[in-house]
């Protein structure tokens, strides 16, 4: 529990110090959907830095956290997916996009019963760390979206897989855990498609 207090208090000193930096390096209003790249992606970084250690203490011993965590998790990845086949510069990261919009749909929807049934509330809308993550979606430039949203798409599958893994194993929920256990192919699946995507530059016919 130490360990866990201490990471969230090091997660909510660094998401602060990313949002100065942010608010410091404002876009140029005369230049819409520009801002600065460097400090959208270091922001990136820190909530996947975030998202990791979260997702390997919290969310695998405390059902209430994997329960947000997971809800949000798929709310992020449907709206993510959507802006992708939208801004998208490549076919293949646009398939990829309406793929998430389906997939976690799916996993959403095959949650909702057994969170019922362990008598949780889901969360109704992104936290602040992924609203940030979609903030930077939509101001990433044609040229760089692509990458930037691979690059988000790597960190939040590998949140998700650490997050499905732990609950899996140690979950105390007994309909939860075994949805978790399912997911973890589907997460894995999604992964491996992304390392695939990146490895060729995120191009596509």
């Amino acid at each position: 529990m130490a360990r866990y207090i201490l990471l969230t208090a090091a997660a909510v000193a660094a998401l602060s110090m990313a949002a100065c930096q942010k608010k410091d390096a404002a876009p140029n209003p005369a230049e819409p959907g520009t801002g600065n790249a460097a400090v959208n992606a270091a922001q990136d970084a820190t909530s996947a830095a975030v998202g990791t250690a979260s997702a390997s203490t919290a969310g695998p011993i405390n059902t209430d956290a994997f329960v947000a965590n997971a809800v949000i998790s798929d709310m992020y990845e449907i709206q993510a997916g959507r802006i992708a086949q939208q801004k998208g510069q490549s076919k293949a990261v646009k398939d990829f996009g309406k793929m998430m919009v389906t997939d976690h749909t799916a996993l959403s929807n095959s949650m909702k019963p057994l969170i019922a049934a362990a008598g949780k509330t889901a969360p109704t809308g992104l936290d602040e760390r992924r609203k940030g993550m979609i903030d930077n979606l939509n101001a990433a430039s044609a040229q760089d979206f692509d990458k930037v949203y691979l690059d988000q798409q790597d960190a939040a599958h590998n949140e998700a897989l650490t997050l499905m893994r732990g609950y899996g194993e140690r979950g105390d929920d007994a309909g939860l855990r075994g949805a978790a256990q399912q997911a973890v192919t589907k997460i894995q699946a999604h992964l491996d498609h992304v390392a695939q995507l990146k490895s060729a530059g995120g191009a596509g016919q």
